[in-house]
């Protein structure tokens, strides 16, 4: 028999129980501005590297994706707000100590950002488009002669947009198993990685593939090496932190956590990584699936989880 001791009235349940307003709509807003990121993280970064010929996927054709990614992320994000009509009121204002200033303001810049860099490679993918009117064929012009300055913007808005997403949560003191300085690198490093899958599975030329393989492989490391120091961290922590750890050690998301997002999501794509390096034939379709699938999942359990732990007075 298992005997709890309250010290105050809170944590009685059907009298105080916690509080879960955050449903889908933001873990799919999450993950889509992660993947987001990450591509035009890569895109950017090998246009300045000078490779746009040798990572034609990455540079070029991927970031079709991101414009989509990033309409269907704030359409998400939308049909959370309580709100909806004065959502402009974001724009009205800064307040450098608040996240969600941070990623209205950024969001408001990386979004065209990735609708130019698409447009100017339009003509590429489709030989016969015609833009029409003469200024948007001045623009497009401008564009392509000045895309390393494009390439710049898009690297250093992907990059915190990446760690964006993470502090939106570790921002929220209240909940422990947010309440972490890793989770913004983590995220990050997530992002990163489902930008690298998505690429994969845009990309038709097999060395292209192999390098954002490997370019994953250490992505997954890194998380992996996150996911570990954040855990450890709570184990390390108070009783609320050990609470939080144990909702993935022993926890109602022990399971989900454990078989989709670690072995399913990570181990398992990094394993077929190492072999296809070692000269296997492996399907590289498979593990970049698995990586979007566990980055998505990952995204749904931290959101869900997180709204579950709470400090108790």
């Amino acid at each position: 028999m298992r005997e709890e001791i309250f010290v105050s009235g809170r944590n009685i349940p059907n009298i105080d129980p916690y509080l879960n307003i955050w449903h889908w709509q933001i873990p799919t807003y999450l993950f889509l501005g992660g993947l987001a990121a990450g591509i035009l993280f890569f895109a950017g970064l090998f246009f300045i590297m000078g490779k746009e010929k040798q990572m034609p996927a990455t540079v070029k054709w991927a970031p079709f994706i991101v414009p989509f990614a990033l309409v269907l992320g704030l359409f998400a994000l939308f049909l959370d707000l309580k709100h909806k009509l004065y959502f402009w009121q974001l724009y009205t204002t800064v307040r450098f100590t608040s996240p969600m200033s941070w990623g209205a303001w950024v969001l408001m810049a990386i979004t065209p950002v990735s609708f130019v860099w698409a447009a100017s490679y339009l003509r590429e993918a489709l030989p016969r488009w015609d833009w029409k009117l003469k200024i948007l064929k001045d623009f497009e012009k401008w564009v392509i002669s000045n895309r390393i300055i494009f390439a710049w913007a898009m690297v250093i808005l992907a990059v915190i947009l990446g760690i964006y997403t993470g502090i939106l949560l570790s921002a929220f003191n209240a909940r422990p198993l947010w309440n972490t300085s890793i989770l913004g690198p983590l995220f990050l490093v997530s992002g990163m990685s489902t930008g690298a899958a998505a690429i994969i599975l845009t990309s038709k030329n097999h060395e292209e593939m192999r390098i954002i393989g490997r370019i994953d492989l250490l992505l997954i490391v890194i998380e992996l090496f996150f996911i570990t120091h954040m855990i450890m961290g709570f184990l390390a922590g108070s009783e609320v932190q050990l609470a939080a750890a144990h909702l993935f050690l022993g926890g109602q998301f022990t399971v989900s956590f454990w078989v989709f997002v670690i072995i399913l999501g990570l181990l398992f794509p990094a394993l077929l990584e190492i072999l296809e390096l070692f000269g296997m034939k492996v399907p590289i379709v498979l593990p970049a699936i698995l990586i979007l699938l566990g980055g998505f999942i990952f995204r749904f359990i931290m959101v869900e989880a997180g709204q579950i732990t709470r400090y108790l007075y």
